[in-house]
């Protein structure tokens, strides 16, 4: 299990049927948000507690890339990610919705703890292999969303560059990839599970309090 998480980069929008769904226009350029690293939570079959008074959370499954060196201009992204796995990225709808209409940053919607899951870690096969396979959430034993890279609006190797020219990486950064269609609300009780192909990597079972 990868320790000392340093930044955690999230791409918005990054799918078009995703932005579709909530209503959103599509972006030109990648749209970055970030989490705070206590925001953070290893899914290993524990109940994971999430806010049950701030409005709808929605699940967001997504696949996450871990950086395992510094980033310099022109490095591939077989390069520079040393491994991936599969997290949420929950949101609080209704306050996003309400920062939206403010103006105001996303922080607030994005970044309570344990509003970004992630699977163990597996070793990077490669940008081939990450495109080829599909991954998928599942919501008591119901797929709800599924994917591949090869549908993302941005590339990774697109959001590579964009992050670490206007950011910069490094060892220790994880990258949230954007969300395909099909997100929606959890509910107290539900268990959540994130596969890769057929195979599952983790599950946890939500509690709202």
């Amino acid at each position: 299990m990868i320790k000392n998480i340093r930044n955690v980069f999230c791409v918005g929008r990054n799918y078009v049927m995703h932005a579709a769904e909530l209503g959103n226009p599509i972006p030109d350029e990648p749209l970055i948000f970030s989490k705070p690293t206590h925001a953070i939570t290893y899914m290993t079959g524990e109940t994971v507690q999430l806010p049950g008074t701030l409005g709808e959370v929605h699940y967001e499954g997504e696949l996450v890339l871990h950086i395992g060196k510094e980033y310099k201009p022109g490095m591939q992204v077989d390069g520079i990610v040393d491994a991936f796995t599969l997290g949420i990225d929950f949101t609080l709808r209704d306050v996003q919705s309400d920062l939206k209409k403010k103006g105001q940053p996303w922080l607030k919607a994005k970044g309570f703890r344990n509003s970004g899951l992630v699977a163990p870690f597996q070793a990077f096969p490669g940008v081939e292999k990450i495109t080829e396979i599909s991954f998928s959430l599942v919501q008591n034993g119901i797929v709800k969303q599924e994917g591949t890279a090869s549908e993302m609006l941005f590339n990774l190797q697109t959001i590579i560059d964009y992050l670490g020219q206007y950011y910069g990486l490094a060892e220790g950064d994880i990258i949230y990839t954007g969300t395909p269609a099909g997100v929606g609300p959890v509910q107290d009780g539900d268990k959540l599970a994130l596969n890769w192909g057929s195979d599952e990597l983790a599950s946890s079972t939500i509690t709202m309090n």
